[in-house]
C-alpha cells in the first residue's frame, strides 16, 4: 500500500485494510485531495488479492465532519501527490469494489462524511457518535449524498434530516437503519475487527459476486432484477468456491476457499 498520502493513512493487518481519514485537527474533512487519496487506496485494495475487507474510520474524535468548506470556497491546499477525485468517483468505486467495506464510526459523521459512511456496506458506530446532514445551516444542500441516504432510510427520514439539519445520536441512527450497530466507545475497534475477520473468512469470490449483484439490481424493476439475479446465481453455482462450500457442508468440514 502507498504511504505518501497527505489526508489519509492506510494500515494492513492480514486481509483487513484500514483506511483512516487523517486530518483530526480539521475533523477529517473530505475534499478533492482526501477523496482522491481514498479512491487511490481503494483501487489498490481492489487489485490486491490478499485484501479481503476494508475498514474506513477517522483519526481523533470525528469520523468526518463533512466537506472541506475551504475547498468549496475555492481555496487551494497546494500540490497533491495523488490526483484529486470527486465524491461521485469515491462513492462509485465503493459500490464497484466487490469487497466488503465497514465504516468504523468513532465520532461525528456529518454532511458529506455521513454520505461516505452510509456508502459503506456495514456501519459499526460508537455510542458517542452523532449523525446529521447539517448543510442547510450554512446555506447548502446535501445534493450528492441524497442518493445514498434515501436508499438506506427512505424518503421521509432523509428529508427530516436534510430539512432540519438536526443531529441524531447513535441509538436513533440504529433505530432508523442509518447504522447497523452502536457499541460502547471502548468496544468499537474490537467489535469492528471481529466483524471484519468474520467477513474475511468467507469466500472472496462469492462476496464479490454478491456485492456486485446487490448494487447492480438495487434500482431495477422487479422482474428485471429477478432475471439478473437468476443469471448471477447460475454463474455463482459454477464457481470453484461454490462447489467447495457445498462439498464442505456435506462433509461437515471447514471449506478451503480458492477465491474463484
Amino acid at each position: 500500500m502507498s504511504s505518501n498520502y497527505q489526508s489519509i493513512r492506510v494500515e494492513r493487518d492480514e486481509g483487513i485494510v484500514t483506511v483512516v481519514l487523517n486530518r483530526p485537527e480539521k475533523r477529517n474533512p473530505i475534499g478533492p485531495q482526501s477523496l482522491g487519496e481514498l479512491v487511490h487506496a481503494l483501487g489498490e485494495a481492489k487489485e490486491d488479492a490478499g485484501a479481503r475487507v476494508i475498514i474506513i474510520t477517522g483519526a481523533g474524535k470525528a469520523f468526518s465532519a463533512g466537506g472541506d468548506l475551504s475547498m468549496l470556497a475555492g481555496k487551494s491546499q497546494g500540490e497533491d501527490s495523488v490526483p484529486p477525485a470527486s465524491l461521485v468517483k469515491a462513492l462509485t468505486i465503493m459500490h464497484e469494489l466487490g469487497k466488503p467495506i465497514i465504516a468504523m464510526v468513532n465520532g461525528h459523521a456529518l454532511a458529506g462524511g455521513l454520505g461516505l459512511m452510509v456508502a459503506c456496506d456495514l456501519v459499526i458506530a460508537s455510542e458517542e457518535a452523532t449523525f446529521g446532514t447539517t448543510e442547510i445551516k450554512v446555506g447548502l444542500w446535501p445534493m450528492m449524498i441524497t442518493a445514498e441516504i434515501t436508499r438506506n432510510i427512505g424518503r421521509k427520514r432523509t428529508l427530516e434530516l436534510m430539512l432540519t439539519g438536526k443531529r441524531i445520536d447513535a441509538a436513533e441512527a440504529e433505530r432508523i437503519g442509518l447504522i447497523n450497530q452502536s457499541v460502547p466507545a471502548d468496544s468499537l475497534a474490537a467489535t469492528t475487527h471481529t466483524l471484519a475477520e468474520q467477513l474475511a473468512s468467507l469466500s472472496p469470490s462469492t462476496l464479490s459476486r454478491g456485492l456486485q449483484s446487490f448494487y447492480a439490481t438495487q434500482d431495477m424493476e422487479y422482474e428485471a432484477a429477478l432475471g439478473t439475479l437468476e443469471a448471477g446465481l447460475a454463474e455463482l453455482l459454477s464457481t470453484a468456491d461454490a462447489r467447495e462450500g457445498l462439498m464442505a457442508f456435506l462433509q461437515k468440514r471447514k471449506p478451503e476457499w480458492q477465491g474463484r
